[in-house]
C-alpha cells in the first residue's frame, strides 16, 4: 500500500518540539508513532516535507533513525523547514553510512510504485521568505517537469504528485504547475505546510479534473493517509 503525510516536524534530539503549541500538537512523537502502527513492513509512505527540525544532517540524524524505526519505507521530499537538506548525494550517503535502508529522496527523480509513479518536489507558495527574484521559483517548476518526465518513462499508468507546498490556496493559483499538471495528465496532487487556521482555507476536493488533498499532519490526525494505485487492494 502506498500512504503519505506530511509536516511530521522532528524533533527527537530536543530544541524544538511541536509539543509547546498544545492542542493537536500534545504528544506528537507518539502520535506519529501509533499513526504508523498499522502499516506493514512493505508498504510505502510519502513524507510531503517539514520532516525535521534538525538544522544539518547530524542534527537531523535521530530523527531518520525515528522514521527508521516505525514500518514501511519513506520517501522524504523537501518543505521549507528541513534546513538539513543537502544534495541527494550526500543525504543518500548519509542513510547508508547509519544503516537507514527505509529511507529514500524524492528530488530531481522519480519512484515506481506498481503500476503508477510517486513524482514531485517542495513546490512555491504566496509566502516564500526565499526572495522575489524567481530563481527558486524557476528551480522548483524544472524539478518537478524532471520529475514527471521520469515518472511518466517508467511507467504508462498515472503520475502521481506529491508537494510540500500547496499549488492552490484561496486565491492564489500556481498557474506554471497547473499548466504542468494538464500537459502530463496529473489527476492527483497531496500536500502539506498548512497548519492551525490556515487548514480552514484549503482547497481540497476536485478542481480542474485534479483531486487535491491536504495531508499536513494535525491535519490528519498523525495517521498516514492511504493513497489508492490503481490494481491494488
Amino acid at each position: 500500500m502506498l500512504y503519505v503525510i506530511g509536516d511530521l516536524h522532528l524533533s527527537i534530539r530536543g530544541g524544538k518540539e511541536m509539543d509547546c503549541f498544545g492542542g493537536a500538537w500534545a504528544g506528537y512523537v507518539e502520535k506519529i508513532r501509533n499513526g504508523f502502527a498499522s502499516l506493514d513492513e512493505d508498504d510505502t509512505v510519502v513524507l510531503c516535507g517539514d520532516t525535521s527540525w534538525g538544522m544539518n544532517l547530524p542534527s537531523a540524524l535521530p530523527d531518520f533513525l525515528f522514521l527508521e524505526t516505525l514500518p514501511g519505507h519513506k520517501i522524504l521530499l523537501k518543505g521549507n523547514h528541513d534546513y538539513f537538506w543537502e544534495t541527494a548525494a550526500k543525504q543518500t550517503r548519509v542513510f547508508r553510512e547509519n544503516g537507514l535502508a527505509k529511507l529514500s529522496l524524492l528530488h530531481n527523480n522519480a519512484h515506481a510504485f506498481a503500476n503508477a509513479a510517486i513524482c514531485g518536489t517542495r513546490g512555491w507558495f504566496l509566502d516564500q521568505d526565499e526572495g522575489t527574484d524567481g530563481k527558486i521559483f524557476k528551480r522548483e517548476l524544472i524539478r518537478l517537469r524532471a520529475s514527471l518526465e521520469k515518472g511518466r518513462a517508467m511507467t504508462g499508468g498515472e503520475l502521481i504528485v506529491f508537494l510540500h507546498y500547496p499549488p492552490i490556496y484561496e486565491t492564489f493559483r500556481c498557474e506554471e504547475m497547473l499548466e504542468m499538471f494538464r500537459e502530463f495528465g496529473v489527476r492527483r496532487c497531496y500536500y502539506g505546510h498548512l497548519h492551525g487556521p490556515g487548514r480552514a482555507r484549503a482547497v481540497e476536493g476536485t478542481v480542474d479534473g485534479v483531486l487535491y488533498k491536504l495531508v499536513s499532519a494535525d491535519h490528519v490526525g498523525f495517521r498516514p493517509v492511504p493513497v489508492p494505485v490503481l490494481g491494488l487492494v
